[in-house]
Order: structure tokens, then C-alpha cells, then sequence
């Protein structure tokens, strides 16, 4: 596959990547988590709280990769536009757009 060249053309191809339902309810999941996991940190002073939100948001959402979609992440070739479109397909889930 050719190099996706703009977000624009990166956000169809990242919704395939993502296409069952239970993959983008447990990226969802991970997303509050570690959000949740970063705000509580920062309020509480507990960095290691914190530390550990990238690692709650990637678990849960590698598991639906390996196990639910049997594909590769698309974070593992385009990490910025993944991390935008995981914030963006989990709004899009929890206002049941998506």
C-alpha cells in the first residue's frame, strides 16, 4: 500500500482499520481511561497514575487489533494521525455518531 499522504485521505482508511463495532467501543474504553488516568494524576500529583495512561489506552486498544479486527495498529505507521483519529472516532462513539 502506498503512503497515505494527508489526514484527509488517513481518516476513511482509519475507520476501516477500525471497523467492527467492539473495536471502536474498546478503543473508546481505552480513551477514558487514560484521559481519566491523566487528569486524576495531574489533580493528585501522582505522575505514575499519569505515566500509565498511554499504557491503558494502547493495551486495550492493541488487544482489539490482535483479537477483534486481526489487523496491524495504524499507530504503528502513522502515530499522530492515529492519535488524532482515536480522539476523534471516540467522541464520534460516545456522541453515537460512530
Amino acid at each position: 500500500m502506498a503512503r497515505i499522504a494527508t489526514y484527509k485521505e488517513f481518516w476513511p482508511y482509519y475507520l476501516t482499520q477500525h471497523a467492527q463495532p467492539l473495536t471502536r467501543k474498546l478503543h473508546t474504553l481505552g480513551a477514558v481511561v487514560a484521559v481519566a488516568l491523566l487528569v486524576l494524576g495531574a489533580i493528585q500529583q501522582k505522575w505514575v497514575e499519569a505515566a500509565l495512561a498511554p499504557v491503558a489506552a494502547y493495551s486495550v486498544a492493541w488487544f482489539s487489533h490482535f483479537f477483534v479486527e486481526r489487523n496491524r495498529p495504524a499507530t504503528w505507521d502513522y502515530p499522530l494521525w492515529s492519535l488524532l483519529s482515536e480522539g476523534r472516532m471516540a467522541w464520534g462513539v460516545l456522541c453515537g455518531k460512530l
